[in-house]
């Protein structure tokens, strides 16, 4: 029997796991450190006005303060939102991996109307997507969306570059999403190459990858500053989603990442058929852990069967051109991991405390710190 968490959701097949006298997991402490250290309410406000100042201080005479990354999707919906309330000129960045539903679409180009913002969009080469896509598939490894959350990184950079932009907003709140463990997700530029060299058979022409130099650069010389201005609010997302429709005319799409159609199949389908991971795990337990939620309702809520949407099953394999029985072999091939190809994560370890300097100045997320630069002994309980 699964050993649960006292106080939030998470048991010990959550990869890092570990808990302490009181039976309380890691993660819920890191909560709480990231809880202290990036404080809500009156101190919060402060903070955040002093962010904007400095934003549009820094923002004269050029066309944008700030870039906002949208997916049509209610937490970045909201941000872009809260950046226009705040004074600043934010130019709204998309990246197309051509997996958008209609309702994300609309969304975005509803909520840029009523806001008067601007879009910078970079589309990839649906072909190649989905060869990218594919690749993964084959690995047998759990982390096929890695390439989307790469092509967006670097996105947001490209548009931050055009227009001499020093500042991004990122739409993640640690109170309602947590931080995905190692193990569930892992994402580098060496990560996607490697899988794809191995397994893909269409060249990467357009596909967007983040190289470590590259990434090195816009972090140090260019100086791109991340914010996630969530972090300092009192942010409810249901309370969020009501706003929204209220005075922009967005439209809920039924779930969490479910904006993306093949993000919604990895949610939905993928991750919990192929690993047996229940990725509503992140969330609920999140809410737990800042009171939005009580724990019995999210074992409650976690109890039930996780749903997914038959037509969107077979529109994925139809559109990477798989049979049922093709698509069977990919859903039972042997299961592998990141530490099964090359990445940049001895790199990222190593330049562990390089990292640490750069997430103090806002450059990286202390997420990224927290996750990719630690040590990492481990076999992943995934491949169990």
């Amino acid at each position: 029997m699964a050993i649960r968490c006292t106080r939030c959701l998470y048991d010990d097949t959550v990869p890092r796991i570990h808990f302490d006298d009181a039976g309380i997991c890691n993660y819920c402490h890191m909560h709480d450190q990231l809880n202290q250290e990036y404080p809500t309410g009156e101190e919060g406000q402060k903070r955040l006005n002093a962010i904007a100042d400095q934003i549009r201080k820094d923002g004269h005479g050029k066309q944008y303060d700030l870039i906002v990354g949208v997916s049509g999707g209610c937490d970045s919906s909201y941000l872009l939102y809260m950046a226009v309330q705040m004074g600043l000129r934010p130019l709204a960045v998309h990246f197309d991996n051509t997996w958008n539903s209609t309702v994300a679409v609309e969304n975005i180009q509803t909520v840029l109307e009523a806001l008067d913002v601007d879009l910078y969009t970079y589309v990839v080469d649906n072909k190649e997507y989905d060869d990218i896509y594919r690749a993964f598939l084959k690995a047998g490894v759990p982390d096929v969306e890695a390439p989307t959350d790469i092509g967006l990184a670097v996105t947001l950079n490209m548009a931050a570059e055009k227009y001499g932009v020093q500042y991004i907003f990122e739409g993640h709140s640690f109170r309602t999403e947590g931080v995905a463990p190692l193990g569930w997700i892992y994402m580098d530029g060496k990560y996607i190459e490697s899988v794809h060299k191995q397994y893909g058979t269409l060249p990467m022409k357009t596909y967007p990858n983040l190289w470590l130099k590259d990434f090195l650069r816009v972090t140090t010389l260019r100086g791109l500053k991340k914010i996630r201005p969530l972090y300092y609010m009192d942010y409810v997302k249901q309370d969020a989603m009501a706003l929204l429709t209220s005075k922009l005319g967005w439209e809920w799409y039924g779930g969490h990442h479910l904006e993306n159609r093949f993000t919604a199949f990895w949610h939905t389908y993928f991750m919990p058929t192929r690993y047996d991971i229940d990725t509503r795990l992140l969330g609920y337990a999140a809410l737990v852990r800042s009171g939005q939620l009580t724990r019995e309702k999210g074992l409650e809520l976690i109890a039930q069967p996780q749903s997914y949407d038959p037509e969107l099953l077979e529109m994925v394999k139809k559109r990477l051109g798989y049979s049922d029985e093709e698509f069977e072999q990919i859903m039972n091939l042997p299961r592998k991991t990141y530490r099964d190809f090359k990445t940049y994560k001895k790199t990222f370890e190593r330049l562990r405390p390089f990292f640490w300097a750069l997430y103090k100045l806002n450059r990286v997320p202390k997420s990224f710190y927290i996750k990719f630069t630690a040590p990492d002994p481990l076999p992943s309980q995934v491949s169990k």
